[in-house]
């Protein structure tokens, strides 16, 4: 019924009213005005306020009139969105634990090496200390030996003399644990890291499309186990209380939210991620548990910790855990990725004719996000459903599409094209940041493009492991000093360190030399080298060099090195390999290891 039908269907009741003496109609009409002129009211703008108010603020709820306008969110969304906004604890949170990450990816790397340790041998890996190398991972037979994370690896060889020490590769550890961050995004699309060993993930709505959170559990607990990973999982209202349990709790442990001050209760301390000086205060004051914290009045723990940040302050902490403070899951944005495709009408056999125009879109693509690929693959997908792709390396980051596509010469006839094949895509696996940057001052630049893609072009002629190049690598041993990978996968060659004076020339193999007159200290006064005496004129050192326990046998000696001069002007740079007494062995002996030019 509309503003102006109401008023004349008024004066007709009210007209034949009198008449007819019936009020029962005369009194439905006053009522649909009345009901009219309220819903009216409603939909104006309050006089009694500086500015009008939205509708919902006059009795409505402003999450579902928010949404009802915006006609985007389904009623399920609008449902738990409304859940979420009257309960904090509405979100459900998983917690992946993962104890021993570093040590099963390092066994798995020494197993691709065919170096794995045999598995009841005691294995450790180390870091840099204020006060020597630490243990940072162990695997359960050094567990079990009493190794345990944080002590002194000379400490432990002591506890346990067959204790075997590598170095641990953190930042290696971190891009895998990224990696496996997107990777986990097949369970939902909110994933973050949780410190060096864990995962979070924000299921809320997601565990119905697995059978729920027990199978949702198990299935995730199997796919990481396929990836050789130990996991322990759980899953909580809040990040704390889902942290806690993965690595407190039972396994796959789920906690619904009107038992969580109950089962973080008995939790420790250590339950609240603090670090240990603030969980060793809280033990010293006595509070062993959680639920002691929580007893506790607020105020006189709030006098002692209203300055500390975050990871040593267990009130806020305590509130994030049981949900008093918010902590919503923050994931990073998704690596952007780069591939073009082109579907065809009928089924060819050769697709060199689409690769040019490909090249030129995928590095259009680059250009724009200021990319250069690394690493293309490009992908055919025949008609019988067979697929086949070709990949190449590039030894600089490009975004040249002409140089791109003739790196494809020649190598497009590995692919058998079968019955022909009607899409064929082209990824870009492997991008870096590349900066536009003017080196001369007629224009361009000179950054050795040319030779990287000189490097480009033999690799892809000759295979790609055919072209090292030289990178230097931290090492005191000489013959350690440097490695040689492969060029298209190998980066720019850092300067060399500030250090003693080398040789530029150094024999692969150490040449022996034999002392004709030797003195106590310093290098022999007389020897023969390739058959020829020499004589000493002056010479400079020692220089000793330890050997590196973590890579050389347990009997391998020290070394002593001399630069020296002979009496005919010739510049060598010799060592004595051990030294008198240290109980290793044979007497020491002389080599030249260098020659000065």
């Amino acid at each position: 019924m509309k503003h102006e039908d109401k008023l004349p269907v008024l004066s007709q009741t009210a007209q034949q009213a009198p008449q007819t003496g019936d009020k029962s109609a005369f009194e439905e009409a006053l009522s649909v005005l009345r009901d009219a002129l309220v819903a009216d009211l409603h939909q104006l703008p309050r006089q009694d306020s500086p500015a009008a108010r939205p509708a919902w603020r006059a009795g409505g709820d402003p999450g579902k009139a928010r949404a009802d306008r915006a006609g985007a969110a389904t009623p399920a969304q609008r449902e738990g969105r409304d859940r979420d906004e009257r309960n904090p604890l509405g979100r459900r949170i998983t917690a992946i634990h993962l104890p021993r990450f570093a040590m099963e990816r390092w066994q798995k790397w020494a197993a691709g090496r065919n170096d794995a340790p045999p598995d009841d041998l005691p294995v450790a890996l180390a870091v840099e200390g204020p006060h020597g190398p630490v243990i940072h991972a162990t695997n359960r037979p050094a567990e079990q030996a009493g190794v345990h994370r944080g002590a002194r690896v000379v400490d432990m060889r002591a506890l346990c003399p067959d204790l075997r020490v590598d170095y641990a590769d953190l930042a290696g550890d971190r891009a895998a644990l990224e990696r496996l961050m997107l990777w986990a995004r097949r369970w939902c699309p909110w994933t973050a890291v949780d410190g060096d060993d864990g995962l979070v993930l924000d299921t809320t709505g997601s565990d119905h499309l697995m059978g729920g959170e027990a199978a949702m559990l198990r299935g995730m607990e199997e796919e990481l186990s396929r990836l050789g990973l130990s996991a322990a999982l759980a899953v909580a209202p809040t990040h704390g209380a889902a942290w806690a349990l993965a690595r407190f709790g039972r396994v796959r442990e789920v906690c619904a939210p009107d038992r969580l001050a109950l089962r973080m209760g008995p939790m420790p301390v250590r339950a609240l991620r603090l670090r240990g000086d603030a969980v060793q205060l809280l033990n010293r004051l006595g509070l062993k548990t959680v639920g002691d914290l929580a007893a506790v009045p607020r105020l006189s723990l709030a006098r002692r910790f209203n300055r500390a940040e975050l990871p040593d302050n267990p009130l806020l902490r305590l509130d994030q855990m049981m949900g008093r403070l918010a902590e919503p899951v923050s994931p990073p944005e998704e690596p952007p990725r780069f591939a073009v495709q082109s579907r065809l009408a009928d089924p060819v056999a050769d697709p060199s004719d689409w690769v040019p125009g490909l090249c030129d879109e995928l590095c259009g693509g680059l250009a724009a996000a200021g990319m250069g690929a690394r690493q293309v693959r490009l992908t055919v997908y025949r008609t019988d459903g067979e697929v086949s792709s070709v990949s190449l390396r590039l030894a600089q980051a490009s975004r040249d599409g002409a140089h791109m596509a003739r790196l494809f010469d020649g190598r497009l006839d590995r692919i058998d094209p079968g019955f022909g094949f009607d899409l064929i895509t082209l990824e870009a696996g492997l991008t870096e940041p590349v900066d536009r940057v003017q080196t001369r001052i007629e224009g361009g630049s000179d950054d050795g493009t040319e030779v990287a893609r000189l490097m480009d072009r033999i690799g892809a002629r000759l295979g790609p492991g055919t072209l090292r190049s030289p990178a230097l690598s931290h090492s005191h041993i000489p013959e350690r000093a440097e490695r040689w990978p492969h060029a298209p996968a190998g980066r720019a060659t850092p300067t060399a360190p500030a250090g003693p004076d080398r040789p530029l020339h150094l024999f692969d193999t150490p040449e022996e030399i034999r002392v004709l007159y030797a003195v106590p200290e310093g290098p022999p006064a007389q020897f023969v080298w390739r058959r020829v005496p020499r004589r000493v004129a002056r010479f400079s050192g020692p220089e000793r060099i330890a050997p590196e326990w973590w890579a050389d046998s347990p009997g391998t000696r020290l070394r002593d090195y001399y630069k020296i001069e002979s009496d005919h002007g010739l510049r060598l740079w010799i060592y004595r390999d051990g030294v008198l007494g240290d109980q290793r062995g044979h007497m020491p002996q002389w080599f030249v290891h260098g020659v000065f030019r």
